[in-house]
């Protein structure tokens, strides 16, 4: 029997209909598109991130520029120059003598001026710091003959900050102000107890018998105890010959005054430390009779600040936004 052409039956392998193809050519243009729409999305958003940063850098640089002219503003004709001594004086930033010298020299430079105050707000420090700022006051004073300086002590003015205080004509206190401490100190620790509770043996070389002097893991000894006060009275008596230079006949005869007390200002004025009360702006307007008042101190540079952080700022997202120019993954 004949078969009919619609019965035959053929090995070759059906079309497979695109509708039921999961995961074919339409899913994958439909995840294209997809993330092709992500992609310009994202672009859009840098462009506008970009224009913002752009924004940010021109008003910051208006506001530089704004800000320069009002610092350029003209000083008054006559005016008290003050320089601050603040903090522990000692070799470094803005508290070394180096430094504090030359913001005094530009204060009795300045055209104008027709006295400097040593603002002074110092427990001390190194004898060496303070004595090399004494002797460059001293040195100010005798090429600005015409121009005073006076010290008017806030808080606290001891020890190396008293020292200080002392090279100019006249100290001028709160009746609170702490004031004196004309001494040397040198202190430390000694564990050697401690490492014999611990059963710890101290190994130590020197080259030199008093080469580890101030080991504070060794004993004592007295011949180095003497070496190390001979020092001291030595760096006391130059702190001494200082205050009595400075102060002259004004100062009281009682011994306790270089014993390393310490004196409020009102008790100060009594035995010859210090000469009156008052405040920087008092002693601008009543002594030296300029009351308007230019401060010499170190300032920070805040320009150059606000600039660095600007320029890391921007970095920063310039670095965050050109990085993503290609096509990423998360």
């Amino acid at each position: 029997m004949k078969e009919s052409d619609n019965d035959q039956v053929s090995d070759a392998p059906r079309p497979i209909e695109p509708s039921s193809a999961k995961g074919g050519p339409a899913a994958s243009e439909q995840a294209l598109l997809t993330l092709l729409e992500e992609y310009r999305k994202d672009r859009v958003w840098r462009r506008w991130f970009r224009l913002g940063v752009g924004v940010v850098v021109i008003g910051t640089a208006t506001a530089i520029v704004f800000l320069s002219g009002l610092e350029g503003e003209a000083v008054p004709e006559t005016f008290t120059a003050v320089v601050e001594v603040s903090g522990v004086i000692g070799i470094d930033g803005d508290s070394s003598a180096s430094t504090l010298e030359a913001q005094f020299e530009k204060a009795f430079a300045a055209p104008g001026t027709q006295g400097v105050i040593a603002l002074i707000n110092s427990p001390g420090g190194s004898p060496v710091q303070s004595g090399q700022l004494h002797r460059a006051l001293r040195r100010l004073r005798d090429r600005y003959a015409q121009i005073p300086l006076y010290a008017v002590i806030t808080d606290i003015g001891a020890s190396g900050g008293y020292y200080v205080a002392v090279a100019a004509e006249r100290i001028f206190v709160d009746p609170a102000s702490i004031v004196g401490s004309i001494g040397v100190v040198i202190n430390g620790f000694g564990f050697v107890g401690s490492l014999e509770k611990l059963g710890v043996e101290r190994r130590v070389l020197t080259a030199g018998e008093h080469k580890a002097m101030l080991d504070p893991f060794s004993p004592s000894r007295p011949q180095e105890q003497g070496y190390l006060q001979v020092m001291l009275d030595t760096i006391h008596q130059q702190f001494i010959r200082a205050v009595k230079t400075g102060r002259g006949g004004r100062l009281s005869e009682d011994p306790e005054v270089f014993s390393g007390r310490v004196w409020t200002g009102e008790h100060a004025i009594s035995i010859g430390l210090a000469d009156g009360f008052g405040s920087a702006r008092e002693v601008a307007r009543d002594v030296v009779g300029a009351p308007e008042i230019v401060d010499f101190s170190a300032q920070p540079n805040w320009k150059l600040k606000l600039l660095d952080q600007l320029e890391l700022r921007v970095m920063s997202v310039l670095k965050a936004s050109t990085s993503g120019s290609d096509l990423r993954l998360y």
